[in-house]
């Protein structure tokens, strides 16, 4: 049996239908299963919460294998230590992490995921660390502005991303849970092309019919932004970094992960778009 927690987001919830459809016995993670939209036939939906562990003991009872996905932020840390000591507690054999691109490399700019990595190294199972680079879907938080013809914003200037389909790294993801092939290393996921904000919004335009602009802020734009929508203020000083680190050039790398694992190039961003044009109209 294997546990997916971050089970009703972008990443857990296509993990999920993997599993279920290869055939492995699934328990899906959610804080609130009530709330949880109808998972596929045959998966068990549990409660759990970071912060609950005995939520966590129950959640990870007979599991094997454990995918560790928590929302990005100062938390992380708190949440892989709180869930690994589930999986090792229940008898858990594996456990796969998701992580980031880039985590230890840029001191400062949101190392969350360090001391997770550096726990189920240590863990003495099975392991595998997911490294994704920015997921294509970042760009629903386009939307309204997208619908109303307003420009998108860009705090990340010229800075260009190896930008992945998050069905790409779910599928590694369902790949490293049901096999030994991945384990003991750290798999740094990208798309095709690194792609700037002004990439990303000629594709989309383009594959939308339409005009979709881009409006550039200074960090400390961006930063008010960000306060303004009620960030955690140390999630919102990451982010302006992050941005800066992109805006420079740190983050423009591009692997070969997706098709050394998967058996075939990783899916592009245009294909991403015209999947998800509904999301837009």
């Amino acid at each position: 049996m294997i546990l997916v927690t971050g089970a009703t987001g972008t990443i857990g919830r296509e993990v999920v239908r993997l599993l279920a459809a290869g055939g492995a016995r699934t328990r899906a993670m959610t804080r609130d299963p009530a709330r949880a939209a109808s998972p596929p036939a045959g998966v068990e939906v549990v409660r759990g919460d970071f912060d609950d562990p005995s939520s966590l003991a129950d959640a990870a009872k007979g599991a094997e294998a454990v995918f560790m996905l928590s929302a990005p932020g100062p938390w992380v840390e708190r949440h892989d230590e709180a869930i690994l000591a589930a999986a090792r507690e229940a008898g858990a054999r594996r456990v796969v992490k998701l992580s980031a691109i880039g985590t230890g490399d840029h001191p400062g700019v949101g190392d969350w995921h360090l001391p997770g990595e550096r726990a189920v190294r240590s863990s003495g199972l099975a392991w595998a660390i997911l490294r994704p680079s920015g997921f294509a879907s970042n760009v629903l938080s386009w939307a309204a502005a997208i619908r109303s013809g307003a420009p998108v914003p860009n705090p990340m200037g010229d800075g260009a991303q190896g930008v992945v389909d998050p069905r790409d790294v779910a599928e590694v993801a369902a790949r490293a849970l049901t096999s030994p092939d991945l384990d003991g290393h750290v798999h740094t996921l990208t798309g095709p092309e690194a792609l700037s904000v002004p990439d990303l919004a000629a594709r989309l335009g383009a594959a939308l019919g339409r005009t979709v602009t881009t409006a550039e802020l200074s960090p400390e734009e961006y930063r008010d932004r960000l306060r303004g929508a009620g960030l955690d203020p140390v999630f919102v000083e990451s982010a302006v970094g992050g941005a800066r680190l992109v805006a420079a050039g740190g983050n423009a790398t591009l692997t070969d992960g997706v098709e050394r694992i998967l058996g075939r190039p990783p899916r592009t961003f245009v294909t991403w778009v015209h999947d998800h044009r509904a999301a837009f109209a």
